[in-house]
């Protein structure tokens, strides 16, 4: 029995001056064992200011597959001016105007300033009559040479039984909910 009261004494003295408590060190962290996939769009680049391209590029990427494209595209208005102010620094002055005739925009204010475009080397008024009589060679969009159909005027009647039939319906369903 004195065996057993030291034993318990010695055993309070022990937790009495000791620190007991728990610790718990838990660290979680996640392995990768490969990157997840990526779809790289490529770099498309146009330095020369002097270039009427532009470069456009994109990609898509599911968890299994990805698709990558990259095109340029060509600004055939840019080109159009660039070989017109070539053409007239040379001296064709003309020839010029023509290459920007092939816009229908520049078609269409050549001919309601009074200044039709060039066709097959007649400039003025021969140019305008040739015009008139190939419409096929005009550019397409063009509205300068085109006669304006006259737009008759329609007076509607309108259904105002129906529009109050509307009403009601709508008054009614709003009020239900």
């Amino acid at each position: 029995m004195k065996l057993l009261i030291s034993i318990l004494f010695l055993f309070t003295v022990v937790a009495t001056f000791t620190d007991i408590k728990a610790e718990t060190n838990t660290v979680s962290s996640t392995v990768v064992n490969n990157t997840p996939p990526t779809a790289n769009s490529p770099a498309i680049n146009i330095v020369n200011s002097d270039i009427c391209k532009s470069g456009v590029s994109g990609a898509i990427q599911s968890n299994v597959i990805g698709f990558s494209t990259g095109v340029t595209i060509t600004d055939m208005n840019c080109e159009r001016i660039k070989l017109a102010r070539s053409l007239y620094s040379m001296g064709m002055k003309v020839a010029g105007v023509s290459i920007l005739c092939q816009d229908a925009r520049v078609f269409d204010a050549m001919i309601m300033s009074g200044t039709p475009c060039p066709y097959m080397s007649s400039i003025g008024e021969d140019a305008l009559d040739l015009w008139k009589q190939n419409p096929d060679k005009v550019p397409q969009g063009s509205t300068a040479l085109i006669k304006p159909k006259p737009i008759k005027q329609q007076t509607q009647k309108g259904d105002i039984d129906g529009l109050k039939n509307f009403g009601l319906m709508a008054l009614g369903l709003l009020l239900i909910f």
